[in-house]
């Protein structure tokens, strides 16, 4: 029997400045927020948002991120909680601490908010954290009855946010339509445990349709610090679009290949989330053995924007072909979703593949 499911956060809501209107948006959430952010986030955030809460008079205590979305990490924020008599929980920063966040509200029931300052990932609208070990190696993804309560973006943070960031977001965007397309025609089901909706596969199809058209200039316009038009449609593709795309549609090759990741040592780890994603993509895209000019196409396009192409770019080079066994193994595990590409992959044509993106892509004009 088929059951489609479609799952989505209570409000979103996007603008330039908009953090300074934290407050008027909280309360209705809860009276005493615990904070969670790294030091660099709350050095440049970290005064507006106080200035917000207390406009609004909502208590608040500040609990510094330590870096790692790991069951222990989630433990120790969700003691200080109950000890400070938190009832809302509100995740400031990038993916990790956000996926955090909404494992220690769920650890506590409460409701959750999530701030992002980079457009990096699609983590903020999900139902869903990434959990990895304290080692960072991915562990497990971690479902929630319900997606965040609020999600509030502002775009002039994001653009304040490394270009680097920005065009990492749009690479792990790019993949939402790529393994959307993986899970339908595999008759897997979603990340929300249901087939693809209708509405789904659209937002999914309208995330890649937004990035191809304006991620360049947006790019460019983000490389100088500037909100434009463009930057505003890129930011809801990579937040919004790419977030309810990848939950309602379903995750494939893209992203288990970049959970595979982990299982190498070294320089790849300097690489952000959606840079390894780019990789992964594209492999997937050789997995499932799409024309050619559509995979030089992407290249194309990764490359504008600085993302990777080649083993070399991945740091990957001089990884043995045993290696990239391992890379193929971890991809697909019983926990991760490269079944829904092709539950009859083996780790070595995970390998091969990765080794003939880096071929493929060397000869891109």
């Amino acid at each position: 029997m088929s059951k489609f499911v479609f799952s989505s956060p209570r409000k979103y809501v996007q603008g330039s400045g908009i953090i300074d209107e934290l407050g008027r948006y909280l309360p209705a959430l809860g009276n005493n927020a615990l904070l969670i952010a790294d030091d660099i986030v709350w050095g440049i955030i970290g005064e507006r948002v106080e200035a917000a809460l207390r406009e609004a008079d909502l208590r608040y205590q500040f609990e510094r991120f330590n870096g790692e979305a790991s069951s222990n990490e989630i433990s120790r924020l969700a003691g200080a909680a109950k000890q400070g008599g938190t009832t809302v929980v509100v995740g400031l920063g990038g993916g990790k601490t956000l996926d955090t966040a909404k494992a220690v509200a769920d650890e506590l029931h409460q409701p959750v908010a999530i701030v992002p300052t980079v457009a990096s990932t699609d983590a903020p609208c999900s139902a869903l954290s990434v959990i990895y070990t304290d080692e960072g190696v991915f562990d497990s993804y971690r479902f929630y009855d319900k997606n965040p309560d609020l999600v509030l973006v502002d775009t002039a943070v994001c653009a304040q946010a490394p270009a680097r960031l920005f065009a990492s977001g749009i690479a792990d965007g790019l993949a939402t339509y790529v393994e959307a397309q993986a899970v339908k025609r595999s008759h897997s089901k979603s990340m929300v445990d249901g087939d693809p909706t209708i509405a789904g596969m659209a937002i999914a199809e309208a995330c890649e349709k937004t990035l191809l058209t304006y991620g360049y200039s947006a790019y460019k316009a983000v490389e100088q610090k500037l909100v434009t038009p463009a930057v505003e449609a890129v930011v809801e593709a990579n937040t919004l679009l790419s977030g309810l795309g990848f939950e309602n549609a379903g995750l494939a090759g893209a992203h288990a290949i970049h959970n595979g990741f982990t299982a190498i040592q070294g320089d790849i780890h300097h690489l952000t989330h959606g840079e390894k994603v780019a990789y992964g993509t594209l492999t997937q895209m050789v997995l499932e053995q799409r024309p050619d000019e559509e995979i030089a196409r992407y290249v194309r396009f990764y490359r504008a924007i600085k993302m990777p192409t080649t083993l070399a770019e991945m740091h990957l080079e001089n990884e043995t072909f045993e290696n990239l066994v391992k890379v193929g193994a971890l991809a697909g595990s019983d926990g991760d979703t490269l079944k829904n590409l092709n539950p009859h992959l083996s780790a070595e044509d995970v390998a091969h593949a990765i080794l003939a993106v880096d071929t493929f892509s060397k000869t891109v004009k």
